[in-house]
């Protein structure tokens, strides 16, 4: 099947739609889809950087940029001469914004969008696993984040083209489906009902009996209600890895940001969460060098690697987003936030290298990545084969090693 190039920045939500507008821009092959990220200014500016390379190597393409920068800063990229249109996150769901146009940006008010629209429910992701998107946009403001004027307001799917979507994945193949959306746990207030994402997943695997691997994508631990954690910790084929946006871990920097919960609510859900499923393995968002964060306010961020034994660590260094509360807020110096930024990495780094030892010896199933030779057990622990496995199967795996942060290794009974 012939079609445009893709290159996706950013997030789970943006690979699956990045899926979609490959199949809605089938046969335009003189095209490139970049599909932004604006989650910092750090992922801007390689959003600009991809398109100048991808303008280099194709010189005689046409570009097309989508996506939250786009969607948040369209003049800018309209400006770019490698930029031949600029199309908002609402039109990347029209197969007619993708044909050439007389206008060169197309971008609307997303905050006027009250819908996900069906076709963009689900994906043929480029993986093992498939993303299926049922949720986009935010309803809060944190106060450092630019991503709900790129998305819109929070919207959700409704349960049964979610089911739907889930059996065309299974049938096609996939054995894992990953839930994504901008903010997944606030899924189904907007639907007739107000089913919660809980109840979704229930109808998910009722509906589905033949998906043997569910995960979740970033969630807000916040949001965890009593049906979604009993899912977590006792349904089999909900996967034991969870990635929660924590964003800091001092009270006052919560404060300061507008979350909605305390360094001790995050403590609290993963010790009910290891205490009634020990295997699970955590992962976090955590921003560093937050406006007025003095040093004593970072430590409790640092600890909070430990005490949530955050395995899977996102670590972003703090930039000022314009039309962000932060952004007026007294700023750190870019050294200082460079340094705290590396610090939470390497205290990420020495916690996972610890997980990963201690899954030495132990038996994991795992999921294979489409080269045969890679894959991620239940727990997202990276595994290597020493030789190549069927793509996309499932198969019991006895870990005999590590090597540079990965796991080594081989089939059981072998």
């Amino acid at each position: 099947m012939s079609g445009p190039d893709i290159i996706t920045m950013g997030c789970r939500l943006n690979i699956a739609e990045s899926e979609a507008i490959r199949d809605m821009a089938e046969g335009q092959d003189d095209l490139i889809v970049v599909n932004s990220c604006a989650v910092t200014a750090e992922a801007v500016r390689q959003t600009r950087q991809a398109i100048r390379r991808a303008k280099r190597e194709r010189p005689d393409a046409r570009i097309l940029v989508t996506g939250c920068a786009a969607q948040t800063e369209p003049q800018s990229f309209a400006a770019m001469a490698e930029v031949d249109g600029v199309i908002g996150n609402r039109e990347k769901m029209e197969a007619t914004s993708f044909a050439p146009a007389p206008q060169k940006v197309r971008v609307s008010d997303i905050m006027a969008v009250r819908d996900t629209a069906p076709h963009m429910a689900s994906a043929f992701a480029d993986h093992a696993r498939a993303f299926l998107e049922v949720q986009n946009g935010c309803d809060h403001r944190c106060t450092f984040c630019i991503i709900p004027y790129g998305r819109g307001n929070s919207r959700s799917v409704p349960a049964g083209a979610v089911v739907d979507k889930a059996k065309q994945l299974v049938d096609a193949g996939y054995k894992e489906i990953v839930l994504t959306g901008v903010d997944v746990t606030s899924y189904g207030p907007d639907l007739p009902g107000s089913p919660s994402l809980g109840l979704l997943i229930e109808r998910i695997m009722k509906g589905v009996p033949d998906l043997p691997r569910l995960r979740l994508s970033s969630i807000d631990s916040v949001e965890i209600d009593d049906r979604l954690f009993d899912l977590i910790a006792h349904e089999p084929r909900m996967m034991p890895h969870l990635h929660l946006s924590l964003q800091a871990g001092d009270d006052m920097i919560l404060k300061r940001m507008k979350r909605r919960h305390a360094r001790a609510d995050a403590i609290r859900i993963v010790e009910r969460l290891k205490a009634a499923r020990p295997g699970i393995s955590i992962g976090a968002d955590i921003i560093a060098g937050f406006p007025t964060e003095d040093e004593a306010m970072f430590a409790n961020s640092l600890a909070l690697v430990e005490d949530c034994n955050i395995v899977h660590g996102h670590i972003f260094p703090y930039s000022p987003r314009e039309g962000t509360p932060a952004a007026r807020m007294p700023q750190l110096d870019r050294a200082t936030v460079k340094v705290r930024a590396a610090r939470l990495r390497a205290a990420c780094t020495a916690r996972r290298e610890t997980w990963l030892r201690g899954l030495i010896g132990t038996c994991q199933s795992v999921l294979v990545e489409r080269s045969g030779l890679t894959g991620h057990a239940e727990n997202f622990a990276p595994v290597r084969f020493s030789s190549p496995r069927p793509p996309s199967s499932i198969v019991a795996a006895t870990i005999t090693g590590l090597e540079k942060g990965v796991l080594i290794a081989q089939e059981a009974g072998q």
